[in-house]
């Protein structure tokens, strides 16, 4: 039989003796869920806590410190020893706040029975509450993107901008963190310059400079957040909502995205073998606000944008006022000759920022990257990395500008372009061997990924659905295209971070996925 607690309502409350959480935690808790889903109505009189201690078997303090952590809550009114109520102002809003939300309902926790107030309030049933995004969050909901399985967020075949983390040399990395921490002043622990730590941003400079023909000085270095960030400081800075900005067709998500996220309407121009059709987005939208650009190889296809085509995207821009956002994401790695020089080393008129990230180079979760800015955009860009996170984490970019300094930074990039070059030559003749018939998949000049071609009028997405329940990631092409029907349709192939043995795996799993699937060549036949 319950006991009845005096002058208040009769109480249940289940104790678990076992539990991690501290018993004052769960009379809290138990309360606090009671109150929350209207069983215990507003102005309800809650046992003595000596009552209600002799009841549950515990101690008074116990029940002492969870009503005094209720009372601090707000959830009842009432000095301890002079009788406790629950508080008149609950609002309506907050009750039955676990239903509303979908979360877990908590077991029975007080029993309703003589004294106190019947009930408790009706509250707002589950599922009223009609809050919405806005406008831009719903259309940035709908852009395609890629969704991670947390499964299997270690690199596998065939995941694409993965690199080789296998083979990253965290030894000396280890070594660099650990002597920079140990070195750190206490006066760097504090807030940075939202541009980034300054030794990184001169590295960085030095190195577009040599390696990539970027024309920059260290103060237009802003240190970022992987590229994605730089993207979204682009979008933010540059275009105001209704603003109109030309993507490539088929082109990245991310940018997409990022415009979409502004408030702001991307365009799509198609590219052809010689990259961004810059005729076609002149016809399209004259007078845009921005371009996006890949031009030193373009995602997801993979052709390089042609010299002709750069200098007409200069002359537009120059002309229509507009800015060009040249992502230049993995030029590094490039196996046919040198890396091809930067679009932003041929602008004359300043109109081009220049995205790269340490992402593709080093590892993912390093999430920092960098963006060179036109001086007369400095301060409002410091203003908005100001306002998105203030700065960049410190220690990160002191250890990369002395992995950078020091030479590591280069000779990674150059064991990397070998060790790249030697799993494309892998998958490609895995390809030939085990593939013929199913995905053609042809040589690149450069990058991490191939693009493997089904045959004309196949589903890249069931295609890619059916590779997933083999154990295998592939991303198909169509979502890549703005305009339907602009792509033949096809797999985006990732090789740089699967080992060799992954890679021989990875090609067997496709090729029987594939093989044993209908659903992605039904309008083939």
């Amino acid at each position: 039989m319950t006991p009845r607690a005096p002058g208040g309502r009769i109480v249940r409350i289940a104790l678990d003796a076992e539990s991690a959480e501290t018993l004052y935690r769960q009379v809290y808790r138990a309360i606090r869920a009671a109150i929350l889903e209207g069983r215990l109505g507003p102005r309800t009189r809650l046992p003595s806590t000596r009552g209600l201690a002799r009841d549950l078997g515990v101690s008074r303090s116990t029940v002492v410190q969870a009503y005094e952590q209720l009372r601090a809550e707000g959830y009842v009114d009432g000095r301890i020893g002079s009788g406790t109520r629950v508080s008149a102002m609950v609002p309506d809003s907050l009750l039955r706040l676990h239903d509303a939300r979908g979360a877990r309902p908590a077991p029975p926790a007080l029993s309703s029975g003589a004294g106190g107030t019947a009930g408790g309030t009706a509250g707002v049933a589950a599922g009223a509450f009609a809050g919405r995004p806005s406008a831009r969050g719903e259309a940035l909901a709908a852009v395609p993107r890629r969704l991670l399985d947390v499964r299997w967020l270690a690199p596998r075949a065939f995941r694409g901008g993965v690199p080789a983390v296998d083979v990253f040399p965290v030894e000396i990395w280890g070594r660099l963190m650990a002597r920079r921490w140990r070195l750190t002043p206490p006066r760097l622990l504090s807030y940075g310059d939202p541009f980034g730590h300054p030794p990184l941003r001169a590295a960085v400079a030095e190195y577009l400079n040599a390696a990539r023909g970027v024309r920059c000085t260290p103060e237009q270095v802003l240190i970022t957040a992987g590229s994605q960030q730089a993207l979204d400081l682009c979008a933010r800075t540059l275009l105001d909502p209704g603003d109109r900005a030309w993507v490539e067709d088929p082109g990245y998500l991310g940018a997409r995205g990022a415009i979409v996220a502004a408030g702001a309407q991307p365009v799509p121009v198609p590219v052809d073998a010689e990259g961004l059709d810059v005729a076609a987005g002149r016809e399209r939208c004259p007078r845009a606000r921005l371009a996006f650009v890949t031009p030193s190889r373009q995602l997801p296809l993979g052709m390089t944008m042609s010299a002709s085509r750069r200098l007409a995207l200069l002359e537009w821009a120059a002309r229509a006022g507009a800015w060009v956002i040249e992502d230049d994401y993995d030029s590094e790695f490039r196996y046919a000759s040198r890396p091809l020089a930067a679009l932003q080393g041929l602008d004359p008129h300043g109109c081009v920022l220049y995205v790269g990230t340490f992402s593709k180079v080093m590892f993912p979760s390093l999430r920092l990257g960098y963006l060179v800015v036109p001086p007369r955009l400095a301060e409002a860009f410091a203003a908005a990395r100001h306002f998105a996170d203030y700065c960049p984490p410190y220690l990160e970019q002191a250890v990369i500008s002395d992995f950078i300094t020091e030479g590591h930074f280069e000779r990674h990039i150059r064991r990397m372009r070998t060790i790249y070059r030697e799993r494309q030559a892998v998958l490609l003749e895995l390809a030939r061997h085990h593939l013929a018939g199913l995905v053609d998949v042809p040589p690149a000049e450069a990058g991490m990924t191939l693009v493997g071609w089904l045959p004309p009028g196949a589903d890249d997405d069931a295609a890619a659905r059916a590779a997933g329940r083999a154990g295998v990631d592939v991303m198909p092409l169509s979502p890549f295209a703005m305009t339907p029907g602009l792509l033949r349709p096809g797999l985006l192939l990732g090789y740089a971070g699967i080992a060799e043995p992954d890679l021989r795996d990875g090609v067997a799993k496709l090729a029987r996925a594939l093989g044993e699937s209908r659903e992605w060549r039904r309008a083939t036949a």
